[in-house]
């Protein structure tokens, strides 16, 4: 049995991952800020866990991870404030791997996007600016720290049905279903060859766990 730490239990993406998880028989953990989104949470067959990232330290993640397989951040600030932006995109998921670092779980998946990295593109005055360059500061952390991490990248997320087809390694951004993103963010986790890469992909033609696989 496999455990994973799911960060932003409740997300849209999470709550397609966690019955992927659970269905082949991983124990998922999911995180979740509000009570309230417990019982969904566990209809997933997910174990909901009410704790609030972005108030813990690098001790209470810590501890938080311990005793888990793999940690997947699928967690984000969901626009608003600069200031809540950086310190859930960047901020705690930078404690989050410091913490998986020192707990020795050594599977850390990242949810990104298409175009991170330090040459984003987006200017100052964009309201997407403090998520381009939080998640640059996150993904480039996770990349030095020693971990087998994977950062998965997709294009614009739809609420379309998954097609279980996507195309990896495009030269542009276009657009993928979040039930795709949740069945790429399973396959990562059970293929080893997806260890040290930054997969970025869209909606496609290939099979997800053949488009992933090196």
């Amino acid at each position: 049995m496999f455990r994973v730490l799911l960060i932003g239990g409740h997300g849209k993406i999470a709550l397609l991952l966690e019955p992927l998880l659970a269905g082949r028989g991983d124990h998922v953990t999911a995180v979740v800020r509000n009570p309230d989104h417990e019982a969904e949470v566990t209809a997933t067959g997910a174990t909901p866990l009410v704790a609030d990232v972005q108030a813990f330290d690098t001790e209470q993640l810590t501890n938080l991870v311990s005793g888990n397989d793999a940690v997947v951040w699928a967690a984000g600030a969901g626009g608003g404030s600069e200031e809540r932006t950086y310190a859930v995109d960047r901020d705690a998921a930078i404690r989050s791997i410091d913490a998986a670092v020192a707990a020795g779980v050594s599977r850390y998946v990242m949810v990104s996007y298409f175009g991170a990295g330090a040459d984003h593109g987006v200017p100052r005055d964009n309201s997407f600016f403090a998520y381009a360059e939080a998640k640059a500061a996150a993904d480039e952390h996770l990349r030095a720290s020693g971990l087998d991490w994977t950062i998965v990248a997709p294009s614009t997320l739809t609420d379309d049905e998954p097609t279980g087809q996507i195309e990896v390694d495009a030269d542009a951004p276009s657009k993928v279903s979040r039930g795709d993103v949740a069945a790429v963010i399973a396959a990562v986790l059970a293929d080893d060859s997806t260890i040290g890469r930054t997969i970025r992909f869209n909606e496609g033609a290939t099979q997800v766990v053949q488009a992933v696989a090196r």
